[in-house]
């Protein structure tokens, strides 16, 4: 088993009927993953994620069991790691938004008005992997560089970013064919 750092996030499954759901929507968009939520670690055997209730500061021990971490995935500093331990715990109660998968698909089919992409934009709201996104981005790092916009990320997104052997060309592409 990995042992995480404060700062490392990680994908987890859900059960349930609200797992199978989000795996449809992941599917549906070509994000298709064995994860379908993400939480980041800030260390004392705590972590944050967005949850429909909004984002919650919780023990490890009640999050999902974890299928990977990012641990040796990406390069962080210190005070990167820092920093997204404290931005993690600004976003605590951020409410969470269903209309966030509703844009991610209409992303994926190159529907953008401006409405909605200046709603996934704004970071009054946000989904699990929009949270590990937003808090990496406010640490100066961006884990993606396909040309899509902040928020645009699923956890099928963070799961390809870790596993980039097992991620066709055709799953590359389809970002960068998204945003013409």
């Amino acid at each position: 088993m990995t042992t995480p750092l404060p700062g490392d996030f990680a994908l987890t499954r859900i059960e349930g009927i609200t797992g199978r759901l989000v795996a449809a929507g992941q599917a549906l968009v070509g994000d298709a993953a064995p994860v379908q939520h993400a939480f980041v670690y800030v260390g004392y055997g705590m972590v944050v994620q967005a949850m429909p209730g909004g984002a919650e500061y919780i023990p490890i021990r009640e999050a999902s069991p974890v299928v990977q971490w990012s641990t040796g995935h990406i390069a962080l500093t210190s005070e990167q790691r820092a920093t997204i331990i404290t931005e993690a715990g600004w976003l605590v109660s951020t409410p969470y938004s269903y209309l966030d998968y509703v844009s991610l698909g209409l992303a994926h089919f190159r529907i953008r008005p401006a409405w909605v992409r200046d709603f996934v934009a704004d970071t009054g709201h946000m989904i699990c992997s929009q949270l590990v996104d937003e808090v990496y981005l406010r640490a100066g790092v961006h884990l993606f560089d396909d040309g899509r916009l902040p928020g645009d990320v699923t956890p099928g997104d963070l799961w390809k970013l870790l596993n980039p052997k097992r991620v066709t060309s055709t799953d590359r592409d389809l970002w960068r064919l998204a945003y013409g």
